[in-house]
């Protein structure tokens, strides 16, 4: 299974969940598959609202807006350092 990297098309976008992170690199069958899975681990941001308390309908999903995610094949990230 090969390795997908995610990031926002714009990179100040308000919607992007990682603040600090330009991108989120993980594995998926394909790049359609790439972005439902970052779109099921990251549905909008909050969850919801308090006019609209429903997840994945918050101002910050990207479900609206598939063309704000940039999905390419990467190769596999380094693991993570231990401290």
């Amino acid at each position: 299974m090969p390795w997908f990297a995610v990031r926002p098309r714009d990179p100040a976008d308000p919607r992007w969940p990682l603040p600090g992170r330009d991108r989120i690199v993980l594995k998926a069958d394909g790049a359609d598959d790439a972005r439902a899975k970052f779109q099921e681990a990251y549905p909008s941001q909050p969850f919801g609202s308090a006019t609209v308390p429903m997840p994945d309908a918050g101002l910050g999903s990207f479900r609206s807006a598939p063309d704000a995610l940039v999905v390419e094949e990467t190769g596999e990230p380094p693991a993570p350092q231990e401290c």
